[in-house]
């Protein structure tokens, strides 16, 4: 994965941001979602340090969690397959066994080896207890653990790279937030005299205290005031300002994290949050799979598709 990575560099794109009627500002968008077909984004950097370490520890399989329409489970399923690792995911919901040639994402994961293991909602709560791990390593023999959303030291390691790339230094750093791992690297990477803006998925601004697990830096803020209602949830005009996206840049979003991050950039924009003249660089972190899991939520709803 790391020759992957070094062999395609990652492009930094301005948005033209007159054509959404704002002016006073430059916007610069990391496509991190072009570094690799099925292990794009935050995914490859919270893996690639872990992927080594495996690879070290000479362990053959790897084990997550996740849920129907997880980013990580695909990535890691992606992963296992390219570099040689069996795969295991711990599903959340008990349900979705019956229904896996319905979802898009565990299909994907299972075309790639993964081997799932359906749980109850009640004891996924467990995935971080002790006990529960030594019963999965008695089922399922020795692995490599990777948490849920892929988050832990090697995580925030590959996160801390995606700035390390940039060549010029923007006033404000904006990426989407789910655990808060991305971020946690984000904040490690910055600059003292710039801003990490955090874009929750989800309803809540807890990952403050993830984030303070890796760094003692405190230039970060995380709203969830543009989560939409809270996590996969979407409405009409998440949709629009998608698509709308799209034709005018075509940079295609995802609707849980990115859609949600750059609505709320160019609202915040619209409203001058941010300080006149700045720059503003906003991380792309990938999960473009989720789309078509969540256009099948949407058909079902008589709502208009992504495109």
């Amino acid at each position: 994965m790391e020759n992957l990575l070094l062999a395609k560099p990652i492009p930094v794109t301005e948005i033209d941001l007159s054509l959404f009627s704002i002016t006073r500002y430059r916007l610069f968008v990391k496509r991190e979602d072009l570094i690799h077909p099925f292990v794009s984004g935050n995914k490859f950097r919270k893996l690639k340090y872990n992927l080594q370490a495996a690879q070290k520890l000479s362990c053959e399989t790897l084990l997550t969690f996740g849920g129907a329409f997880s980013n990580h489970i695909a990535a890691v399923a992606a992963a296992g397959k390219e570099m040689g690792f069996k795969t295991i995911g711990i599903i959340r919901g008990e349900e979705l066994e019956s229904k896996i040639a319905k979802n898009p994402t565990l299909t994907f994961a299972k075309d790639c080896g993964m081997q799932f293991h359906f749980i109850s909602r009640q004891a996924y709560r467990l995935k971080e207890e002790n006990e529960f791990i030594e019963e999965l390593k008695n089922q399922f023999g020795d692995f490599y653990l990777l948490p849920e959303g892929g988050t832990n030291a090697l995580a925030i390691k590959g996160c801390e790279e995606i700035l390390g790339e940039v060549a010029f230094s923007a006033d404000s750093i904006c990426v989407p937030v789910g655990t808060g791992g991305t971020m946690a690297g984000l904040v490690k990477a910055s600059n003292d005299g710039q801003q990490v803006l955090g874009f929750s998925a989800l309803k809540g601004i807890f990952q403050s205290s993830e984030i303070a697990k890796y760094t003692s830096k405190a230039n970060f803020k995380i709203t969830d005031s543009y989560c939409f209602g809270g996590y996969g949830k979407i409405d009409i005009e998440l949709v629009r300002f998608i698509n709308e996206f799209k034709e005018k840049t075509n940079i295609l979003l995802d609707p849980v994290y990115t859609g949600k991050m750059m609505y709320g950039i160019m609202d915040l924009l619209k409203k001058g949050y941010f300080k006149e003249n700045s720059c503003i660089f906003a991380v792309h972190t990938g999960g473009l799979q989720g789309i078509a899991g969540m256009n099948q939520k949407l058909k079902k709803k008589n709502l208009p598709l992504i495109e």
